[in-house]
Order: C-alpha cells, then structure tokens, then sequence
C-alpha cells in the first residue's frame, strides 16, 4: 500500500476517526474525512484542515448522493461513521436503523461500485449479545441485546455477502469498550472513561449502574489504530471476509476501573480521593461481562496490543486534564 494512495474515512470528526484521519495523515496519506457532525466535532479535525493531504467533505451516509461524492478517487475505505451507545439505540431504535444500517449498506455499495480496494469497518462486541463464554471468540455469538447490536451485527452479515458475492474486499473489527484521546466526556451518550474522569475532575460523584462488578476489555485508541492499519496493509487473503476482535484481552470490573481513576487522577487533585461512589440500577441493554480473545488478530493479522488497559488510562487522564485546562 502506497502513502500515495487515499484512503476514505467515515465519521472522520469522530473520537475514533479523527485519532485515525490524524494517523494516516501523519504517515503520508491522503485521507478524506466525510462526516455530517452529529456527534462528531470540528475540533477534531481543526489541526488537518490546512494540511493538502486531507480533504474534508460534510455529508451524510444516508444520502447516496453524499457517499457517491465522498468515494471519488479513494482506494481504501475505513468505515467509521455510526451512531454509538445503547441507551441512545434504544431510546430512538428508527435513527440507529437508518445511519448504521442503511448508511452502513450505502458506503459499502459505492465502495462496490467504485472498486475500492478494501472496506474495513468499525462492528461491535455488542454483537456478542447473551453469549456467556469468556472470553468471546468470534464464531460464537449470542442473541443481540440492543437495536445498537443488531444494527452492528446486520453491518458484518452485509459485509460478509458483498465479499461473497461481488468480490469487494472487506474486514470487520469488533472494538471492545475504545477509550482514549478525543473522547467526547460532556454528551449525554458519553462512555464511561471520560464521562468519569470529568466529574472526578470536578469532585463531583460518578453513577456506577449495578453493584460495579459488571466487567469489560477497556481498550485503548492506539491499539485501535493498530488493528485498522494492519486490516488495510495486511497480505493474508484468511483475512478478508472476516471479522477480528479488537481489544487488549484484560478483563477489568468497573469497580476496579473507578479505584485506578482515582488512584492516577488523584497525583493532579488529591482530593479525588475522597470523592465517593454512586450506585444505581443495572442498565438496560447492557452486556454484564465483557473480555476478548484476542489470538485470531495475532495469528491472522500479526497484532500486539501497544497499551495495557493501566497505560492507556494513564495517558488518557493525563491528555483529559491538559485539554481541560484549555477550556
């Protein structure tokens, strides 16, 4: 793959798809970014605007015509664009439909079209569902627990026919709980990491719901970036058509990640010490324990997690408190 080439990146403006745009960027690509800003954020971006190697388009993925004019010239795709969280899918089921499955069903279909060469998109482990086994391989699934799961697992049976039947290269990444830099913290939809580390900042109580024992593969954004660049770059025709968890392979309870929240962000405010913990009820939706095998990615793709869980959360805490100063 050359850095001459131009890769496509969906939901560009996005936590996940700025870190990415800003990767490839830096490594010499062409990247353009489509993105219609609903969840994403201008900010983002604001350091790749002036940079001839990236090329923002607003648009949305429901609208063909937007997708059509995004594909124009690019040899790659990586598609980010989504609506996340559960609580937000099952709170209006109709919008996560239509942006994460019939927008997902448009890009893949220009990218068809427009003979890209690989299309490696975002999926979920929410698609694990009621599945108990731990940790999840990804032949064994369970039944979705959330529109936002169906909406992820529809994304990897359309992939999976495409490759079949027109020839398009795809590959999914199932991310398991991706924190990290960019991280929206003030949404109503925030995930747990940041929305945590701002109101310890602000010495101000966090909600756990359930009794904290629920479990996940906190997975940081630089193991992330690994796993889509290795997707893109990799040789291994056992990788097309196929799916790959995207994780660090640590099981880590919520209890344990407030305590280690605590302890590192209490060396900037000591007083986080003090700050106690709320408990509310289970969370609808919710998958209770959460912890990937990670030897298909290693084997198939040659990954090696860069970040443990405990480094991530350190450079993430430290990334959350010099931004916060520049507020």
């Amino acid at each position: 793959m050359s850095s001459k080439e131009t890769i496509l990146i969906t939901g560009g403006a996005g936590f996940i798809g700025s870190n990415l745009c800003e990767h490839f960027v830096n490594k010499g690509f062409h990247v353009v970014c489509l993105d219609n800003f609903s969840t994403g954020k201008i900010s983002n971006i604001e350091a790749l605007l002036n940079n001839k190697n990236f090329k923002l388009i607003e648009g949305d993925i429901r609208k063909i015509s937007d997708c059509q004019k995004a594909i124009q010239n690019c040899n790659y795709v990586l598609h980010q664009a989504a609506l996340g969280s559960v609580p937000r899918s099952i709170n209006d089921p109709i919008t996560t439909n239509e942006v994460n499955i019939s927008g997902f069903l448009n890009m893949l279909n220009v990218s068809k079209d427009a003979g890209v060469k690989r299309f490696v998109f975002a999926a979920s482990s929410s698609t694990y569902g009621d599945s108990e086994k731990l940790p999840k391989v990804e032949n064994i699934i369970g039944n979705p627990l959330s529109p936002y799961a169906v909406s992820k697992y529809v994304n990897e049976l359309y992939a999976n026919v495409f490759h079949k039947i027109y020839g398009i290269e795809t590959i999914g990444l199932r991310y398991f709980n991706v924190f990290g830099r960019k991280q929206d913290y003030n949404s109503v939809y925030a995930a747990v990491i940041p929305k945590f580390i701002n109101l310890f900042l602000q010495l101000k109580s966090p909600q756990i719901n359930g009794d904290g024992t629920n479990s996940r593969d906190f997975t940081y954004i630089d193991n992330v970036i690994q796993m889509n660049e290795l997707a893109l770059f990799t040789e291994n025709k056992d990788a097309i058509g196929n799916v790959f968890n995207t994780a660090v392979g640590e099981q880590t309870s919520l209890n344990q990640m407030v305590d280690l929240l605590k302890k590192y962000l209490s060396n900037y405010i000591p007083e986080i010490n003090n700050v106690p913990i709320i408990y509310g009820d289970q969370r609808s939706g919710d998958v209770l324990h959460s912890l990937a095998s990670i030897d298909k990615a290693k084997n198939i793709l040659g990954y090696s997690p860069s970040h443990s869980f405990i480094n991530g959360l350190k450079e993430s805490i430290a990334w959350y408190v010099n931004s916060m100063k520049d507020e």
